[in-house]
């Protein structure tokens, strides 16, 4: 039930017994759009998620001058990015925060500059890592206001350095950013990854798409990537069911009881969010796939127990985790993901914040957080512009009467139709 700005979450009386189908997977999406609109040739892209941050990605590539054409959730891309052109031109990336990282490397490759914005939240989140790794790459890098934040302004070098270094422990968007432009060089690029390396899942994806679109690319190591110049070429491309978003249907059945299944989902996807499914087991939930999808499990006398775990490969999980916890008898510990402090929120702080709304015994730590037993109560929860936040909370609501989602709407992130999915379940 939703009034102005708040969503009253309706508690399910029952043990579920649903299927779920979840947008395309945002993060391959994006990967995808940048390489066919790089690439030599047409391509089609099916199976494209809706969403704010996707058509923040289609708007800059337009305004790139990529030419395509939308068919319900199939995307062809018929015209490549012109990288000559002399134009100066601004991309506000709004709150997508893979539109600008992506789109501010795209700019290393433009004789024009390019100007990457975003809202207030965005401008406030980590860039300096990628836009040093430009300067190092020869980029031109300049700042409007604070360095190493947006407003950016990047332009094509006089010359490309065949090497570079970048900090892979806030963001491996910063690695993928650097991948996704390195055919487009004339000598490719061999990227070297330092720091405490978080999220090597979707550097994996990273490479896995390029490869689709004609990439040579080979990660050596958990360290070592070399990519090949030689461009990319148009291809034909479906994007997978976002694991992500799967996680919200899947939390349902874990808190709830009984079962959903969430179409297309499968134990061999690219995406590394796959795995929530194991931790759900570890959780005393059951796993079944099968040629629909997969189906998580629990019976309503079987209690949820507590795990120790390190999140930091699936980080996006760590709010559903965190609201499945809520419910289990025994406690949980979420490690090594300090990182996500500077996601859309405070993924650490305001969490644990608004689990305490609801009468939860949260500890925080400086890697994560410590979910104890204990009896919860109605209460308003704000979203803190984050979508997972928001998504998380409505999974909670299902099964403890009274959760309010206070700035609902901020799903429209990455699954517009998320309320209609929780009531449908």
């Amino acid at each position: 039930m939703t009034q102005q700005g708040e969503y009253a979450v309706v508690v399910k009386s029952g043990a579920l017994d649903a299927v779920a189908t979840v947008p395309g997977s945002k993060s391959i999406a994006h990967r995808a759009l940048i390489c066919a609109a790089l690439a030599r040739g047409d391509s089609t892209i099916k199976g494209l998620p809706v969403g704010d941050d996707t058509q923040a990605m289609l708007q800059g590539l337009m305004m790139l001058g990529t030419t395509f054409s939308l068919d319900g959730a199939d995307a062809h891309i018929a015209g490549s990015i012109d990288l000559d052109r002399m134009d100066a031109i601004t991309v506000d990336a709004n709150l997508a925060g893979t539109t600008a990282r992506f789109l501010t490397a795209i700019g290393a490759l433009r004789r024009g500059p390019i100007t990457v914005t975003g809202n207030e939240s965005l401008r406030s989140r980590p860039m300096k890592d990628l836009h040093l790794a430009l300067e190092q790459l020869g980029a031109g890098v300049s700042w409007q206001n604070e360095k190493y934040c947006l407003p950016v302004t990047v332009r094509r070098g006089k010359s490309y350095s065949h090497s570079v270094q970048v900090a892979a422990d806030t963001s491996s968007q910063f690695v993928t950013s650097l991948m996704l432009i390195a055919p487009m060089l004339d000598k490719g690029l061999t990227i070297e990854l330092t720091g405490n390396i978080v999220s090597l899942p979707y550097i994996a994806m990273s490479a896995s798409v390029m490869k689709s679109f004609g990439a040579n690319v080979r990660i050596l190591d958990e360290r070592n990537i070399v990519i090949d110049g030689g461009g990319y070429v148009g291809c034909q491309f479906a994007v997978e069911p976002d694991a992500s978003s799967a996680s919200y249907p899947f939390a349902a059945a874990a808190v709830v009881g009984g079962r959903v299944c969430v179409n297309g989902m499968s134990s061999n996807m690219m995406q590394g969010d796959s795995r929530f499914v194991d931790v759900l087991r570890q959780m005393g939930c059951e796993v079944l796939e099968d040629q629909v999808g997969i189906t998580i499990s629990r019976h309503a006398n079987e209690p949820l127990r507590g795990v120790d775990v390190d999140m930091s490969q699936i980080s996006d999980l760590v709010p559903t985790l965190a609201i499945v916890a809520m419910f289990a008898k025994t406690p949980t510990r979420i490690r090594k993901v300090g990182f996500i402090r500077n996601k859309e929120s405070d993924r650490i702080g305001d969490l644990a914040s608004e689990m305490r709304s609801l009468g939860a015994k949260v500890v925080e730590h400086e890697d994560g957080l410590e979910i104890l037993p204990q009896v919860l109560h109605s209460g308003r929860c704000d979203t803190h512009h984050d979508h997972r936040l928001a998504m998380a909370f409505g999974v909670a609501g299902l099964k403890q009467p009274g959760v309010i989602i206070g700035e609902p709407q901020v799903v429209g992130k990455s699954w517009p139709q998320f309320w209609e999915m929780l009531e449908a379940l």
